[in-house]
């Protein structure tokens, strides 16, 4: 299953090449709806292939990841249920990007339908302040190390006008996993762009950008006290990531994630 996903990621179609930041997003957005309190929501059923939940503008240009993944399913059958495919995708893109290895074991069971399914307001709104990412995160048991932590995956991808409304990548290697989310937020001038669209914020050349989610790591003192240890230390935030995007895979799975996707797939 590993081989299978990992032969599908360099493509000169997906932007930079590699489908692996978009694998990232949609094992993201299947897992990142869960509910501690209410137990609601996670990537167990594999409820993103239902409407509502596909047709949510936050999960916009996911049904690319959907549909690239849909050989491997049939390839692998039973054996392989949605909920476990869309995470393991996003493991082994994070792992096959430079990243580091993420807890992750099977054990997902798929749903038949989408009832009893989350609401899409679980999942952050980018054009939000700390307050909103506090909501988001600790719904599903994160504290602000985690929030902090999560965000690193910034590192990769960009954002489309016809999906999320903003523009361009975080990086200047949006197919490579590494601390530059954090570099980079910190050591640039940002001022807020000039356009059409919604607020985000661009560096002097207009290269890169930052959404204002992005920028409250800057602004709010609790979380700019992990973003400076994130910045300095590669090897904290990979430890760190990779503890807390294993919790978030594993939230509400009936077999928790807890061994290696080299040991366990």
């Amino acid at each position: 299953m590993r081989s299978a996903i990992a032969a599908i990621l360099d493509d000169d179609a997906a932007d930079y090449g590699s489908y692996g930041p978009l694998l990232v997003r949609l094992a993201w957005h299947s897992s990142g709806t869960y509910d501690h309190k209410t137990g609601v929501g996670g990537s167990n059923g594999g409820l993103m292939r239902f409407e509502p939940e596909c047709k949510w503008g936050a999960n916009a240009g996911l049904d690319i990841a959907r549909d690239l993944l849909e050989p491997i399913k049939k390839q692998f059958g039973a054996n392989l249920t949605y909920g476990d495919l869309y995470t393991l995708s996003g493991v082994v893109a994070i792992e096959e990007m430079g990243g580091p290895v993420i807890p992750w074991a099977p054990g997902r069971v798929d749903a038949a339908d989408s009832s009893g399914g989350p609401q899409e307001e679980n999942l952050p709104d980018a054009a939000q302040g700390a307050a909103h990412l506090r909501d988001v995160f600790y719904r599903q048991g994160f504290n602000d190390q985690e929030i902090v932590a999560l965000s690193g995956a910034h590192a990769l991808g960009m954002c489309h006008t016809d999906r999320s409304g903003f523009k361009g990548p975080w990086t200047y290697s949006p197919t490579t996993f590494s601390n530059s989310y954090y570099t980079v937020l910190m050591n640039t001038k940002w001022k807020k762009k000039k356009w059409d669209g919604p607020v985000q914020y661009k560096d002097p050349k207009d290269e890169i950008m930052m959404l204002p989610t992005d920028m409250e790591l800057l602004w709010d003192r609790k979380l700019y006290k992990w973003t400076k240890v994130y910045a300095k230390d590669e090897a904290q935030f990979f430890k760190d990531f990779a503890a807390a995007f294993g919790k978030m895979l594993a939230n509400g799975v009936p077999a928790p994630a807890a061994a290696s996707p080299k040991t366990s797939a």
